[in-house]
């Protein structure tokens, strides 16, 4: 990843020096001890998975800035999580000059990760669909994924994290739709919906 990050970057701006320094960021940030889900590896599979739909994304520039750095923040203990993550990517791309509508337009796709509803807009939709690709994996891959995002909050006891925990699946639950871009409907959804109904049942 850290490649790919680096070569995306030297197209806006010639100063490697600045560049390893920012990758040197995320991955210190990536890296947090208390992350076992909100990972490099969850970034790189976000990247590859959307890499190959590419041909379906408007803007791949500022795609990629918003997966390196939508969760660059992530503290348990806080719900402004996203917000803080799309004011660190702004202070990260100011640096080296990266065209200012793409930074505005990669805030409003990082802010879109906290409640992954339907914007109306293909790229951000897609994205927030793929940052949920992992709901609609097989039970397995979906048991690892709950049990690592207990791990990062293993500072709240049990009652309150079930109590929370309830809340987010029950909240996707209810949606009409899960995922908001027909690609991803029609893999996942029906998956999807399936694995949060069993880790809700084991919760109850």
């Amino acid at each position: 990843m850290e490649t790919i990050f680096k070569n995306h970057l030297i197209q806006f701006y010639d100063n490697e020096i600045l560049i390893n320094e920012l990758w040197l960021n995320i991955e210190k940030r990536y890296s947090e001890k208390h992350r076992h889900y909100h990972t490099l590896q969850h970034i790189e599979h976000l990247f590859f998975l959307l890499e190959k739909n590419k041909n379906l994304v408007a803007d791949w520039e500022t795609l990629v800035i918003s997966i390196f750095y939508h969760d660059a923040v992530y503290n348990a203990r806080k719900s402004d999580n996203e917000e803080q993550s799309a004011v660190f990517m702004q202070q990260a791309m100011s640096k080296i000059i990266f065209p200012k509508e793409k930074i505005e337009k990669s805030y409003r796709q990082i802010i879109a990760t906290k409640k992954h509803e339907m914007t109306g807009d293909n790229d951000t939709d897609l994205f927030t669909d793929a940052d949920l690709a992992i709901l609609g994996s097989d039970w397995n891959n979906y048991q690892a994924y709950a049990k690592n995002i207990r791990k990062e909050y293993l500072i709240y006891p049990d009652f309150m994290y079930n109590m929370g925990r309830k809340k987010v699946l029950k909240h996707f639950l209810q949606m009409e739709n899960i995922y908001k871009t027909p690609l991803f409907q029609a893999k996942l959804e029906d998956m999807a919906r399936v694995n949060l109904e069993k880790e809700l049942h084991q919760l109850l």
